[in-house]
């Protein structure tokens, strides 16, 4: 969808429908005032009389209204003026996206950003509203075509405002395709979206943008690097695993980049530890921390931001067969630490930590790993806020605040010593499971001693990456948290 700026008085523009927002006891917006103005109070009078709902994410059209050049409005309700922050302005606008995106329009002009509300200045509404709108509008058809007679995605939306706002729309829209490409990757079928596939899709981002270097990493190689706890995972698919390095050089050459590294397990059996049938067929997204990454990556691109990211993703398949790797094994990771494996479906952190000690050669500033690693954090957090775990506040606290400002938050969990001893094995430096209690904590406890030296950050994304048990899809989190992460460290 495209997105551009339109500075013209809304009552005159010529789109096919306007979008507006009203609050409960609030006075009327800019735009919604011209509009009232121009067709003699309608707005005044609907409201008055309850045709126009305004709680939070109710919609209504509006059709003929008089004085203006459009055939109709679209009046989004956000709920009491005094609770509204940025995170329901979020929700509401995705609410009108969702209604544009099902309606057979095909353009739209957005004037939901002149809400006023504390805390908020336009620019930064118009950017989660262009953002929330882009989101909103996607549909899923890479194996599932639109039909002739179904409504379509809008194809263009503008939104009101002049120049002084460019830059704020353009980094939305760099995000929004970041979210997109993201969305598109953890929807795919496992049987198209391989390890392979991964690699060419980083293969098409090189090609397409300047400034990136690519290198994929076969088997053989990973093997001549002893890469043996990520090759352990693939061992029982018939598809090889890959090692993909995208690197971005934007900033100086000097500048110590940011690593992001991606759990890539593009399916999710669970191994010999299988994982039962009413799970399993949700295992396509265990890619998600790996399609997080890389949207992130091309939002950042598209920007040209001025700072060096270097992108991994640890591309695998999960399978059992009779060369699968097996509880009771021990195996020896990049870092020449040993794990004894208890549970073959605790994979993710098996792939990660080789992953970790591969990107130490950059001498990163940061790294920071994504993943769908833990049902526990489903648990704890649900599918709201994304899990943060970190050895250095100043890092956790940047993510944080950029979770915040985006409105793709996560929430801050401890990595206390005392739970680093459930991972003691009387077999190897460690296991891979540390049991029931902590799950969540235990298995960033087990990366964080690949991370030692370095300032690390771990973001499970198991529950914000997709809601389990629904037919909504891949949510493309957390790449609003890592581009605007990217954005504040490049400011």
């Amino acid at each position: 969808m495209k997105l551009n700026l339109d500075n013209n008085p809304p009552v005159s523009n010529k789109s096919g429908c306007l979008v507006i927002g009203v609050t409960e006891d609030g006075k009327l917006s800019p735009a919604a005032s011209g509009i009232d103005q121009a067709s003699g109070g309608s707005i005044s009078r609907m409201l008055e009389s309850g045709d126009i709902e305004t709680g939070l994410g109710k919609t209504v059209f509006l059709h003929g209204l008089s004085g203006l050049s459009t055939p109709r409005v679209l009046v989004t309700g956000f709920g009491k003026v005094e609770k509204l922050n940025l995170a329901r302005f979020d929700r509401g606008c995705l609410a009108a996206g969702k209604v544009l995106r099902d309606h057979a329009l095909t353009d739209c002009h957005v004037c939901l950003h002149d809400l006023e509300f504390e805390a908020s200045d336009m620019a930064q509404r118009l950017k989660q509203a262009a953002l929330a709108i882009h989101r909103a509008n996607y549909l899923y058809t890479a194996t599932k075509p639109v039909k002739e007679d179904s409504p379509v995605p809008l194809q263009s939306a503008t939104f009101q405002g002049g120049t002084e706002l460019t830059s704020a729309l353009a980094e939305a829209d760099a995000i929004a395709a970041g979210f997109e490409k993201a969305k598109n990757l953890a929807d795919l079928p496992p049987n198209i979206c391989t390890p392979a596939y991964l690699a060419q899709e980083a293969r098409s981002i090189a090609k397409q943008y300047q400034r990136i270097e690519l290198e994929v990493l076969e088997e053989e190689q990973m093997a001549e690097l002893g890469m043996d706890a990520l090759l352990g995972v693939s061992r029982g698919s018939a598809n090889s695993a890959r090692l993909i390095v995208l690197k971005y050089s934007g900033g100086k050459a000097d500048q110590a980049p940011v690593a992001l590294i991606g759990k890539g397990v593009t399916f999710d059996s669970g191994g010999l530890s299988l994982k039962s049938g009413e799970n399993m067929m949700q295992m396509k997204y265990d890619m998600g921390g790996a399609a997080g990454v890389i949207g992130a990556f091309v939002a950042c691109v598209r920007l040209q931001m001025p700072v060096n990211v270097i992108c991994i993703v640890a591309a695998v398949e999960n399978m059992p067969d009779g060369d699968a790797y097996r509880p009771g094994d021990v195996i020896t990771s990049m870092s020449g630490k040993t794990i004894e494996v208890l549970n073959t479906d605790a994979e993710g952190r098996l792939v990660l930590c080789d992953a970790i000690t591969y990107s130490e050669q950059f001498n990163p500033d940061v790294i920071i790993d994504v993943a769908t690693l833990t049902g526990a954090c489903v648990v704890a957090l649900g599918h709201h806020a994304t899990g943060l775990i970190s050895n250095d506040d100043k890092l956790a606290d940047d993510l944080l605040r950029a979770g915040t400002t985006i409105v793709d938050r996560a929430w801050r969990l401890p990595l206390w010593e005392e739970y680093q001893s459930q991972l003691d094995s009387p077999f190897a430096d460690m296991k891979n499971v540390g049991g029931m209690p902590g799950g969540v904590l235990t298995a960033a406890c087990f990366l964080s001693r690949f991370a030692e030296n370095q300032r690390w950050a771990h973001l499970d994304v198991a529950g914000s990456a997709w809601k389990w048990g629904t037919n909504e899809g891949a949510s493309g989190r957390p790449v609003g948290l890592l581009a605007q992460y990217l954005l504040d460290r490049s400011a």
